[in-house]
């Protein structure tokens, strides 16, 4: 049975919210990632993803280098336990229709963001959710 620790990726990418929407892009691009943590000084603001640019601000129109990541970030996060199983954070994304976790600690401290692809690639390796989330990106 395996762990949300197991299946997580550590390597979380905190940007503050006044960083432009261009520079986050150019962010998740070179860390080859999908989704950053927005801080406001020291809180926790939101996360922010590839799909929420394109879809809040691209769509939009917004001015990539003015527009601001706090102001498209989601700033209802959704946790779990690192503890809990991979069966439990997936069940926990199908009840709230998301496809990224944060994952924290037993003092709610963030230790690593849980994605449907993490999931597949441990639940389900033969699936062509895991084929892809495998797959090195189209550059």
């Amino acid at each position: 049975m395996y762990r949300v620790s197991d299946v997580m990726t550590k390597q979380v990418v905190y940007l503050p919210a006044e960083t432009p929407l261009d520079e986050a892009a150019r962010v998740m691009k070179d860390s080859d990632i999908g989704d950053v943590v927005v801080t406001d000084g020291a809180t926790l603001a939101g996360m922010l993803t590839d799909r929420d640019i394109v879809v809040r601000a691209v769509a939009e129109r917004a001015d990539p280098a003015t527009t601001t990541i706090g102001s498209i970030v989601t700033r209802e996060v959704v946790m779990i336990e690192q503890h809990c199983t991979a069966n439990e954070a997936a069940a926990l994304m199908r009840e709230r229709n998301i496809r990224r976790v944060l994952v924290c600690d037993t003092e709610r401290k963030l230790v690593g963001i849980v994605s449907l692809g993490d999931l597949a690639m441990q639940l389900d390796p033969d699936s062509a959710l895991s084929d892809i989330s495998e797959a090195a990106p189209n550059m």
